[in-house]
């Protein structure tokens, strides 16, 4: 799969040194386009990690108000994700896109013999074997970037390179002439015979150039991104930009990556370290003006989202207001109960009341005393003196309630 980016990129970084005729500068044009190349898949990334970074003050709501119910705590995050359209692999899916592109780009630097000259791998490894057993000396412990110096001393031993490679072709034996500004980029600087000049001095320059700029990149990325961390209400969030776990993330990398950057430029060709650093000059232009081109975007929303968040606000204080009002005017908070159960039960309890005083105007009219028998109510129709009637055929003697002597 590598060798569908290696190819191609190999003969473009062919073609701009062919075109320039300055390995420098060529690696310089080299890194612009791969730049712009990768551009689409850059904004993808930067868009997503924006929605991520503005995502942060609610995430960090819902894991405290679900710390202790991981469950619920996945499925409002997934609820999140899906209301503001963000995938949950994706961000990280379209970070990793660029990484494992240009992991296979510094095989294209590193063996400028196979991707630029264009020679097979058994006739690089045959130039190589040439070099090193004429001049030993040419060459490090470290056989990685031996394509690098066999490419700057094909030269030298054109002869016996094309006795033992008879089809190489005059563009290769033509090797590549790594000085850039009177620097050696197919060097590994090296305090090693180090010698107080331009040339050496910059061999040192670069790498540490490189270091500062990951440093310049990761402080501007980490101060646009916390400035991106918005509230519900659309307002940035200083206190979880602060305190949030990406954040303290972000801090650690700001110092290790250009450590080991400083590290990577002491190990490998100062070539690989000046594509390193026009890489991270490039990526730093690129994220300021993604995040100006996506920010407009974003503080759109956040603006319709604090008007909401304004609208819902005015209409509980109103709410408020008007509660605070009835409060006023009934201080005792004294309410007449009108549920439908409420009012049930008290029709009941009227109709109740309204039956006992019936029945006790009918003994008063009758001359009936209020404690004897005929004058309470019977359960079934409540009239003292008629307590079976169901209508007009009543009969007093029916039951037995009125005897006669016989």
């Amino acid at each position: 799969m590598s060798k569908i980016i290696t190819i191609p990129f190999g003969y473009l970084l062919g073609f701009l040194y062919r075109f320039t005729n300055n390995y420098g500068l060529a690696l310089i044009l080299f890194a612009i386009l791969v730049k712009i190349i990768l551009m689409p898949i850059t904004a993808k990334s930067k868009k997503s990690s924006m929605k991520m970074s503005r995502m942060s003050p609610r995430l960090q709501e819902i894991q405290n108000k679900y710390a202790n119910d991981k469950q619920k705590q996945s499925e409002a995050i997934q609820a999140l994700y899906k209301e503001e359209g963000v995938s949950m692999t994706g961000g990280c899916l379209w970070s990793l896109i660029p990484l494992l592109i240009l992991i296979p780009l510094f095989q294209v630097v590193r063996q400028p013999l196979v991707y630029m000259l264009h020679v097979s791998a058994e006739d690089t490894a045959t130039i190589i074997n040439i070099i090193k057993e004429a001049a030993p000396s040419y060459f490090g412990g470290n056989a990685y970037y031996d394509e690098m110096i066999a490419a700057r001393h094909i030269p030298e031993f054109v002869e016996a390179i094309k006795e033992a490679v008879p089809t190489i072709s005059q563009h290769a034996l033509n090797g590549i002439n790594f000085d850039f500004l009177r620097i050696n980029l197919g060097i590994i600087p090296s305090f090693s015979g180090f010698v107080f000049d331009w040339a050496h001095i910059g061999s040192f320059l670069i790498p540490i150039l490189s270091a500062g700029s990951q440093v310049f990149s990761l402080f501007m990325m980490n101060k646009v991104n916390n400035s991106l961390i918005t509230n519900e209400k659309g307002l940035q969030d200083k206190d979880t930009a602060q305190k949030s776990q990406v954040a303290q993330t972000n801090k650690v990398m700001m110092w290790m990556m250009p450590i080991m950057s400083l590290w990577f430029g002491f190990t490998v060709p100062v070539a690989l370290s000046l594509y390193w650093l026009v890489q991270g000059l490039i990526t730093t232009a690129a994220d300021v003006y993604l995040t100006k081109k996506y920010r407009k975007i974003y503080d759109a929303e956040d603006a319709e989202r604090l008007k909401k968040a304004m609208e819902l606000e005015a209409i509980e204080a109103e709410k408020e207001r008007q509660r605070a009002a009835r409060r006023a005017a009934n201080p005792d908070g004294i309410t007449e109960n009108t549920s439908k159960k409420k009012l049930q039960k008290q029709m009941q309890h009227a109709e109740e009341a309204a039956k006992a005083a019936a029945a006790r105007e009918y003994a008063a009219k009758k001359g009936i005393p209020e404690d004897s028998e005929d004058s309470k109510p019977d359960a079934m129709s409540g009239i003292p003196s008629r307590p079976y009637c169901k209508g007009r055929n009543y009969d007093p003697n029916r039951y037995g309630r009125h005897t006669t002597e016989e």
